[in-house]
């Protein structure tokens, strides 16, 4: 079990004192050079990794589960009771795991995410075109960054566009560190009823969408399993939003807050690829996606983590590390690397991250090129920075041109 100097432990999960830095406790717990202890929300032990090279060796050990409703697993918030989140292939190891991956994998391919670049490009000029339109002034997050990858996840689902009010707001109270475990309750049994009679429909109706492509692969198989449909969609629906939207608004305030890293992309397209890259590593916004519960004793980062103890890799520490990458406090588009924990690593490594560079390239190349006069309308400081979510972001982005 932890040490007993883990109730002088530092808590999880920590506010980012500026949204540039990591917490100042990851780095020295990380120049520590060994596994340590902290405390989660309810007060139980956990164990933390913060170099690169420990997180990522746990990631891909198969000692190391998943697996959700695992009490040992670290949860930053309290389980609801009653109403519980789907079991979906986030939750899911071992065989299990890779027959529900395996499933909607083909959906994204780098084959199939190209054949989406064009109506992705539509997408966004159609929502750059509409900022120009109206008064020289907007908040990116509602006019652009939530809207764009909420109407790609939305189509290739095959979920009506036209409820995206509705399956936000509960996305975002489910991601709310605030939110009570009955109001996270309620959240997802809401999207749940939502998506069982939309899949259902989809049994009664096929349709040409991802969803509606398994239901014709479940009945070829075998009997359609609506339950197992509804956890994909909701994983799906969730990831598919709420972390590009994330990255659009924060990606566009790092290069607006640096004139000369934008003007790299904006006079040369082909270093766009390479800047994503770079921002994703540097504020790798779901950072406690990579935390796990052993099933068996695992000695690792120079201690020994015992069978049902949660650990945290810290993703962010991690990609902050100066034995893996040089200057990681520094934000540079050209440094090449794409060995960031942002999507994870191993098996869970995120299933829709060839979709995600994809949005977050289209939209810096066009809102760059079509609003070159782009500027922050606030600063920095009066910025609402989601430090009240799991998933680190923007509420409001406030620009002008």
């Amino acid at each position: 079990m932890p040490d007993p100097a883990a109730s002088q432990a530092p808590s999880f999960p920590m506010t980012r004192e500026c949204p540039f830095r990591q917490p100042a406790a990851y780095q020295q717990l990380r120049e520590q050079g060994r596994l340590g202890s902290g405390r989660l929300p309810d007060g139980r032990g956990v164990r933390v990794l913060t170099r690169h090279k420990d997180v990522r060796t746990m990631l891909a050990d198969p000692r190391f589960s998943s697996d959700r409703r695992n009490p040992g697993f670290p949860l930053q918030v309290e389980r609801p009771k009653g109403e519980q989140f789907p079991k979906s292939m986030i939750s899911m190891d071992g065989a299990e795991h890779a027959a529900a991956r395996r499933a909607v994998l083909g959906e994204f391919t780098v084959r199939r995410i190209n054949a989406l670049l064009p109506r992705v490009q539509q997408i966004v000029d159609e929502h750059v075109e509409a900022m120009l339109a109206g008064p020289p002034h907007a908040d990116l997050v509602r006019e652009l960054s939530l809207p764009v990858p909420s109407l790609v996840i939305c189509e290739l689902l095959g979920v009506p566009y036209a409820d995206h009010d509705f399956f936000q707001s509960r996305s975002a109270t489910l991601l709310n560190r605030d939110a009570t475990p009955q109001q996270r309750g309620s959240a997802i049994g809401d999207l749940k009823s939502y998506l069982d009679t939309l899949v259902r429909g989809k049994v009664a109706q096929p349709t040409d969408d991802l969803l509606g492509r398994q239901v014709a692969a479940q009945r070829a198989a075998g009997e359609v399993d609506v339950e197992a449909l509804v956890a994909t969609a909701v994983l799906l629906l969730i990831a598919g939003h709420e972390t590009t939207a994330n990255m659009i608004s924060l990606g566009t305030l790092m290069l607006l807050e640096n004139p000369e890293r934008l003007a790299a992309i904006t006079a040369d397209p082909g270093k766009t690829p390479g800047a994503v890259e770079e921002l994703l590593r540097y504020f790798t916004i779901a950072e406690f996606a990579t935390s796990r519960v052993a099933l068996e004793d695992v000695e690792i980062g120079g201690g020994l983590i015992e069978a049902g103890e949660g650990v945290i890799g810290l993703a962010l520490s991690g990609d902050r590390d100066a034995e893996v990458f040089d200057r990681p406090e520094e934000l540079d588009v050209e440094r090449g690397a794409r060995n960031h924990l942002a999507f994870g690593f191993g098996p869970h490594q995120c299933l829709g991250q060839n979709l995600a560079r994809a949005e977050l390239r289209i939209v810096f190349d066009t809102l760059f090129r079509r609003i070159p006069g782009l500027r922050l309308d606030a600063a920095v400081s009066e910025l609402p920075f989601k430090n009240d979510a799991n998933i680190f972001g923007l509420h409001r982005l406030p620009v002008a041109w």
